[in-house]
């Protein structure tokens, strides 16, 4: 079964950083393309980033050269570092991957920016 942990959420400061990371387990993560999403209150859930298994990496445009995708295959494990950070941000940050076994959302990490 597919598990996938999301944390590093938290209140941050405009312009601050964040670092967000999701544990996978139950998969060969490396064969998996992956993603992170956001869901703003009120919202529907939007891609942020994406990475696929050979490292080739997208952004939604608004991120472009602020937020950084990145996989570590040996741990298993998603990373977003978010810089720059902007009150626009502010949301749910989910990852899941590409493929029908990523079927559910986990909890999420919040990241709530604001002065």
């Amino acid at each position: 079964q597919v598990q996938l942990v999301e944390s590093g959420g938290g209140l941050v400061q405009p312009g601050g950083s964040l670092r967000l990371s999701c544990a996978a387990s139950g998969i060969i993560f490396s064969l998996y393309d992956m993603a992170w999403y956001r869901q703003a209150p009120g919202e529907e859930r939007d891609l942020v980033a994406g990475i696929e298994a050979d490292g080739s990496t997208h952004y939604e445009d608004s991120v472009k050269g602020r937020f950084t995708i990145s996989r570590d295959n040996a741990k298993k494990t998603l990373s977003l570092q978010m810089n720059s950070l902007k009150p626009a941000y502010t949301a749910v940050y989910s990852c899941t991957g590409v493929g029908p076994r990523f079927a559910s959302w986990g909890q999420g990490t919040q990241v709530t920016v604001s002065s």
